[in-house]
């Protein structure tokens, strides 16, 4: 193992066939408990509204619940869709768990709808306003985290005050996530799993432009990358292609025939270890953010497990 590498759980909890939401948040619980105990350092949930698939429509409700079920590792959102809420709300909650869980606490910002056109304008109204104003709510939740923050003249606190604020990160696919993490100081996820775009083009957007922070005060980047392990290369891509269907719909593409190895790291523990240590050297960046997604939980749990194993040896 290389030792300054960390790794990382990212988790969208997923309702894998003949399960049910309650079975997909118990197994999140598990998932985490796994992951405090196997060394991993941040364990992430996902926001998404209206889909079947998905169990986690509030981060910072299931978050309360994992952090008193872990002890160290820490937890956060990956990522809190700030286009829907008020900064002060969003401020108010994460200093909440900040509170309750010092020094683990992770408040990552995305700017995705999170759902359908119908459960988007159900949660939050106009999308497209609200969008336009991701710069002015940034610079609000950053002065609230910061303890800065006025309105009209007087100031707000975003209470309670936590011994130590929450780590702030801009996740996201493409230069205008990078622009915006770099504008305002914050750390930078980039969702490589999901992006067309490789990180090598990515990153330096961020890198260069940076503006320090009081929260960051240097540049910080995690890469989000897709891996399935298995104790054979055999196994871990026929576990690949049952998790390629998850996110499918009805009657569209992007099932098993859609795999691509190109962003999905696929094999042995050996096999992806040996990919991510490439990719950080080749990057610069010493933290990756693991999502698996397989249909089968005691499968999935393991895939993590091989990895930490190999990783940690």
């Amino acid at each position: 193992m290389a030792s300054e590498l960390k790794l990382s759980i990212l988790d969208l909890v997923p309702v894998i066939d003949n399960t049910d939401d309650k079975t997909a948040l118990e197994q999140a619980v598990k998932l985490a408990q796994a992951g405090d105990a196997w060394g991993y350092n941040r364990y992430w949930v996902a926001e998404h509204h209206d889909m079947k698939q998905l169990a986690c429509t509030s981060p910072e409700v299931l978050l309360a619940h994992i952090g008193a079920r872990t002890s160290r590792i820490r937890i956060g959102s990956g990522a809190l869709l700030l286009p829907h809420y008020r900064p002060l709300k969003v401020a108010e909650s994460f200093h909440l768990l900040a509170s309750l869980y010092p020094d683990r606490v992770d408040l990552g910002i995305g700017r995705a709808p999170g759902g359908s056109a119908h459960a988007t304008q159900a949660l939050s109204g106009n999308f497209i306003e609200n969008i336009s104003k991701l710069p002015e709510s940034l610079r609000s939740l950053t002065e609230l985290l910061q303890g800065t923050y006025r309105f009209e003249g007087e100031p707000v606190t975003a209470r309670p005050s936590p011994p130590v604020p929450p780590e702030l990160w801009m996740l996201g696919t493409n230069r205008k996530s990078a622009g915006y993490a770099a504008e305002f100081g914050t750390g930078y996820v980039f969702g490589q799993f999901m992006s067309d775009v490789g990180a090598e083009e990515i990153l330096p957007v961020y890198r260069d432009a940076f503006t320090p922070s009081e929260l960051c005060p240097e540049p910080r980047v995690i890469v989000a990358v897709a891996a399935v392990c298995a104790d054979t290369a055999e196994q871990a891509k026929e576990l690949a292609l049952t998790g390629a269907a998850l996110f499918r719909k009805d009657g569209e593409a992007g099932g098993p025939s859609s795999l691509d190895e190109r962003k999905l790291f696929i094999g042995t523990p050996a096999d992806v270890m040996e990919r991510l240590q490439q990719l950080s050297i080749q990057l610069g960046v010493d933290e990756f953010i693991i999502v698996t997604t397989i249909q089968d939980y005691e499968k999935r749990i393991r895939s993590y497990q091989l990895l930490s194993e190999i990783w940690r040896n």
